[in-house]
């Protein structure tokens, strides 16, 4: 059965269909995730792995030849300079696979969008 034909329920279940090289990767950003938004809730949200803080946060994925990263197109704006060496959409960053992670650069983007969206939460009163 294709990894797709099976409803994921959390984040573990996503990582542990992929091979133990991207596993190790994943479960990397994971906690580099978690340590830049320790008071993150994760979730499966559009298929994939997703922390949300007062609204999604970032989300990321595994393909074949790299990491999906989805900080959002605020995100993405906001280190566009940093983000330079890699292939970008609007919201979206590829890590290569056999590259090793920018974990301090994906540190300071998920802090950059806790900050985003605390703000956007307290304008909104909330």
């Amino acid at each position: 059965m294709a990894m797709h034909d099976i409803k994921i329920s959390n984040i573990d279940a996503f990582i542990s269909g992929f091979p133990p090289e991207t596993q190790e990767i994943l479960e990397q950003l994971r906690a580099t995730i978690k340590d830049a938004a320790p008071d993150a809730e994760e979730k499966i949200s559009y298929g994939i792995p997703t922390f949300t803080l007062k609204g999604n946060l970032v989300h990321f994925a595994a393909y074949k030849h790299h990491i999906g990263f989805y900080p959002g197109a605020s995100g993405i704006e906001a280190f566009k300079n940093e983000l330079a060496p890699y292939k970008l959409s609007k919201g979206t960053v590829q890590f290569p696979l056999g590259q090793p992670l920018p974990l301090d650069l994906i540190t300071q983007m998920v802090q950059f969008r806790v900050k985003e969206n605390l703000k956007k939460a307290e304008s909104k009163g909330g």
